[in-house]
């Protein structure tokens, strides 16, 4: 008998520690590390992001969040490009309306310049004429854009006139030269204007197309000769004109060309941000499920290393 005693007390001499139960703290470890692998790929799979924080990557959140403010950057540039021709197709709108009414003053002035026209003709073409010139003024008006006027004032001889001058942020840059374009209807680098017009620019005067109110006697349509001298003015504004509407078209087409060469800058930026950033799917869910198995046989461990100890209590029975 007391051979057999001794036989049990060595049985229980490894296993005889109740307040240190080093198996179950192994097992508690390796769950508390598979917990914690196992929330990660959840996050990951929640976000389809691999890096949601500086820890879990910190060379490559910088970097991500270089390609992603170069991401941002160059899609509001591209909206900018929008709002830019939105602006500017207004402005093609009011100036196809000027030539449309400049068009219809040269009709009339065409037949205010033939001799067989009375006094009564006469002053009512006079009549159609300054209220087509009244026109064009309200055209140069309406033509707005939010709280600002497209080709309201006077033309100047440098290569921005300042009060019709338009700069667009078209770039994610600083560069004057390549981030920024300039717009400018009343800059003579771009429209040329009647030499003869006492102040430049799109209305009535500016265009030197003016027909006055009062007495048909001495006015511009008050003769044959005098009608054909405003046809000659009126050619001139139309040519004036054309040559704001193929600038306008030549704005367009860079601004195209812009749009194009962002959107492509944007996709590559966004795939490179995506290469460092956004998680593999099908890597993270084959892991997550790796790692769900895992944390039910540590945690099965765990519970058999917790009920270890208890086989102590056979030493007092």
């Amino acid at each position: 008998m007391e051979y057999g005693k001794n036989i049990k007390t060595r049985r229980f001499k490894m296993g005889a520690r109740i307040n240190t139960n080093i198996n179950a703290l192994n097992a508690l470890r390796s769950l508390n590390d598979v917990d914690n692998r196992l929330s990660i790929a959840q996050l990951r799979l929640a976000t389809g992001k691999r890096i949601n924080n500086a820890a879990d990557d910190a060379a490559g959140y910088t970097i991500a969040k270089k390609f992603n403010a170069r991401a941002e950057g160059l899609g509001q540039a591209l909206n900018n490009i929008g709002s830019a021709k939105n602006l500017i197709a207004t402005a093609e709108g009011h100036l196809g309306n000027i030539v449309d009414i400049l068009t219809q003053m040269k009709t009339k002035t065409i037949q205010a310049a033939d001799d067989s026209l009375g006094t009564a003709e006469r002053t009512a073409i006079k009549g159609e004429l300054v209220k087509l010139t009244n026109q064009i003024d309200l055209e140069v008006t309406q033509a707005r854009w939010n709280d600002k006027t497209i080709f309201s004032g006077a033309a100047t001889t440098g290569a921005s006139s300042g009060s019709g001058l338009f700069r667009f942020q078209i770039g994610a840059g600083a560069s004057s030269t390549n981030d920024i374009m300039k717009f400018d209807l009343l800059a003579k680098a771009n429209v040329s204007f009647d030499s003869a017009a006492s102040t430049k620019g799109f209305s009535s005067t500016g265009l030197n197309v003016t027909v006055a109110t009062g007495a048909l006697a001495g006015s511009i349509v008050g003769s044959s000769a005098s009608a054909q001298t405003l046809m000659g003015r009126i050619d001139t504004a139309i040519a004036d004109v054309s040559e704001a509407l193929s600038y306008i078209g030549s704005v367009v087409n860079r601004l195209t060309y812009q749009e194009t060469s962002l959107t492509v800058a944007r996709t590559n930026t966004e795939a490179a941000r995506s290469r460092v950033e956004d998680a593999d799917m099908a890597y993270e869910q084959l892991n997550s499920t790796k790692l769900q198995i895992l944390q039910q046989t540590a945690s099965a461990m765990l519970a058999q290393a917790n009920s270890g100890p208890q086989s102590i209590l056979s030493l007092f029975k």
